[in-house]
């Protein structure tokens, strides 16, 4: 009879293993410019979903039954450096399990209706093997016990979702967007890399277990940081949660990822990737607890994320991008739970809003034709202007607000103005020196000095 603890450790590789295989299952005709029937393809994602389901029940189930809370899943050494030392490892615990669960039902509820929508779509071999990866991303992200295993995840449901974003490529449109959410990413991603490097030369380690010093599961643990360190590394942290999971300042991307799909919309944006920096928090909340002002920027990242997204989502025209932002105010207010501490709360805010915002998006197209049956039938709109807002609010003010929440606020304008317009001018500095520097040495005008002449009018054209 199998122990408890080796069963466990079976089947979170198995949670994790199935995805992975799904995804070499779909890539491989493409290295020999083949493609499988869309029966084979659905039939092999509903296989690995429900394989993948039912390991992540049974998880829960012995470790309801045996009274376990925690199981690390320990697979080798990526690096070993002295005191340094880079693991995959995995955990089982009360945050990564009903997470892990939550990826795979609204997976596989995204599966039976892609499958669908995307009948004889170009591009349905391409759209599911960029699903396949996501899933992988997700299982990985919510098992990780290292920051490094946490990051590949990471990794590849950022690389998915951009990908996803731009999957009409034939449009400009997509393409734009998609690699405005990508360089987003990089940013959030950036951030990660610097707090892993931090954690590892405070510490010398990355494993969250041993960084917490645990003695059972999360929530339970102290941070072994000192108040600065810990205020360094969360704020790294917190830039990269803010990026992933569009807060304040990064909210303009999020509108603009409604241009993929509406499979992909539905399960990125309004479930699980929009909430991977809300359960990044949670899982080195701890460390929130070493610093009083990280806590407080917690939370005031996550109110204003909350009210700014209101506002926009009250003046949006079209519905996707009125239930992103409405998506984006949950998120925010999960932020302010995570930095009040009220860890168990925001895991059950994001179990339900998560499948709530599925529902929504993937219903959202047919229930604007059932609006306006249900409108012609009655023969008038069904809700109109409140009057109890304009006795409160004066008609000046609300039409601040309402170029306010027009502008999503200004960030896009801000970042781009401060932050992106800067950056360009002095890499392109640089890069007129070295060009000049160059053909001062070769005695003639290089091909990359004719490059930089004919894009001049960059600076220019950007918005």
């Amino acid at each position: 009879m199998v122990e408890p603890i080796r069963l466990l450790e079976i089947l979170g590789i198995i949670v994790v293993a199935a995805p992975a295989l799904l995804v070499s299952f779909l890539g491989a005709p493409c290295l020999f410019s083949r493609q499988y029937a869309e029966r084979t393809i659905s039939k092999a994602i509903q296989a690995t979903i429900l394989f993948g389901l039912l390991s992540s029940l049974v998880i829960l189930a012995v470790m309801l039954a045996t009274g376990v809370r925690h199981v690390s899943i320990e697979l080798g050494a990526w690096v070993v450096l002295g005191d340094f030392h880079f693991t995959i490892k995995f955990v089982l615990d009360r945050l990564s399990v009903p997470f892990v669960i939550l990826t795979y039902v609204l997976t596989g509820t995204i599966a039976a209706f892609g499958s669908r929508y995307m009948h004889r779509e170009r591009g349905y071999s391409r759209f599911f093997f960029l699903y396949a990866l996501f899933v992988l991303g997700m299982a990985l992200a919510s098992l990780a016990d290292t920051i490094e295993t946490l990051f590949a995840g990471w990794e590849l449901v950022g690389l998915s979702s951009a990908l996803l974003v731009a999957f009409f490529q034939e449009r400009p449109a997509p393409s734009r967007n998609g690699l405005r959410v990508w360089i987003v990413y990089r940013v959030s991603d950036a951030a990660l890399i610097l707090a892993a490097v931090i954690l590892h030369h405070s510490t010398g380690r990355g494993d969250f277990d041993q960084l917490f010093g645990r003695t059972g599961s999360w929530p339970e643990g102290q941070a072994s940081l000192t108040s600065s360190q810990a205020l360094g590394v969360g704020l790294l942290l917190l830039l990269a949660a803010a990026g992933k999971s569009a807060l304040v300042p990064f909210s303009g991307w999020l509108p603009r990822a409604m241009e993929g799909p509406t499979p992909s919309s539905a399960i990125f944006y309004g479930a699980l990737s929009v909430h991977l920096g809300a359960f990044l928090l949670l899982r080195v909340s701890p460390i929130l607890e070493c610093s009083f002002w990280l806590s407080a920027a917690v939370v005031s990242l996550g109110l204003l994320t909350t009210v700014t997204a209101l506002l926009t989502r009250s003046v949006q025209t079209d519905i996707k991008s009125a239930l992103s932002y409405a998506s984006l105010a949950q998120v925010g207010l999960i932020v302010a739970e995570i930095g009040f501490g009220l860890r168990y709360i925001a895991l059950i805010h994001i179990l339900g809003h998560a499948c709530l915002r599925t529902l929504q998006f993937l219903r959202a197209p047919t229930l604007l034709h059932d609006h306006r049956v249900l409108e012609n039938a009655i023969g008038a709109q069904t809700s109109g202007p409140s009057e109890a807002w304009d006795r409160i609010c004066p008609r000046p003010i609300q039409n601040w607000l309402y170029r306010l929440g027009l502008e999503r606020s200004y960030f896009d304008s801000f970042l781009m103005e401060v932050v992106v317009v800067p950056y360009v001018r002095v890499l392109r500095f640089f890069d007129d020196l070295e060009s000049r520097w160059t053909d001062f040495l070769a005695g003639s005008q290089s091909r990359e000095a004719e490059e930089v002449k004919t894009h001049s009018a960059f600076l220019e054209e950007l918005p």
